[in-house]
């Protein structure tokens, strides 16, 4: 549960590469679009000092639950409008439990996100078959996220290097020997790297809808096709109809 995407090899590196990875800051411009944060009461699963200093920078009532499986009760219920939470945090045994509990704390019309790797990207390599295989599967219509209501945004974004060299240097920082791979394949000082935001409304989800906006386009459709006389629409549609 920390503020990046995997456990650095060289610790001593984590500054340079926070500052090197999604250098053009699409995650978080992306997460206030789902916000604000301003005058909000958010609760972060997990340890992350540097998204923590960032969400109270940005005006968030912070509260920082370390493991949420086993302090979720310090927090009562329904006090949350935002739950957030990055990588690890739903990437693990525990998550239907953490979902529970993150569920909990929403007030209505509270949002919980969770921000996870996507794949199809150039560390693809680095992360091997089985974990570029299970992050294809969340993604999916029928996968663990989206079959519970959640609704998903894909984030092309960008680790941004001053040099090749440099990029060496950060991506062995980052993986250790597991980044060989990545690094024979750097010809430019940047490595893509798609990120998965999923999102989750409390009552929108309850009701069967994702939000007061989805809503009012169902709605839309549906008088649309009252005036035309059409049938209604087949419930189940391609995947990207839940792309957000």
């Amino acid at each position: 549960m920390a503020d990046l995407p995997f456990e650095p090899a060289d610790a001593g590196s984590t500054q340079r590469l926070l500052r090197a990875v999604d250098a053009d800051g699409k995650i978080q411009r992306e997460l206030e679009a789902h916000g604000p944060f301003d005058g909000r009461d958010v609760v972060l699963f997990g340890v992350s000092s540097e998204r923590a200093r960032w969400l109270a920078t940005n005006g968030a009532r912070l509260t920082i639950l370390a493991d949420p499986v086993s302090e979720w009760e310090a927090t009562p219920a329904a006090s949350a409008d935002i739950v957030l939470a990055f990588w690890a945090a739903f990437d693990g045994p525990d998550r239907a439990e953490q979902l529970a509990h993150a569920q909990r704390l929403l007030r209505p019309d509270g949002r919980l996100l969770v921000v996870l790797d996507y794949g199809r990207d150039d560390l693809d390599v680095v992360r091997g078959p089985e974990q570029t295989a299970r992050l294809v599967e969340w993604s999916r219509r029928d996968g663990w996220f989206l079959s519970r209501g959640f609704r998903i945004r894909v984030l092309h974004t960008f680790w941004r290097f001053e040099t090749v060299e440099e990029g060496g240097e950060l991506l062995r920082a980052a993986y250790g020997p597991a980044a060989e791979a990545a690094i024979s394949r750097l010809r430019r000082p940047r490595v893509a790297h798609n990120v998965a935001v999923y999102h989750w409304t409390r009552d929108a989800a309850a009701s069967g809808a994702h939000g007061p906006r989805e809503a009012s386009q169902a709605a839309r459709r549906t008088a649309a096709r009252a005036d035309k006389g059409a049938a209604p629409g087949r419930a189940a549609g391609p995947v990207s109809a839940l792309i957000a």
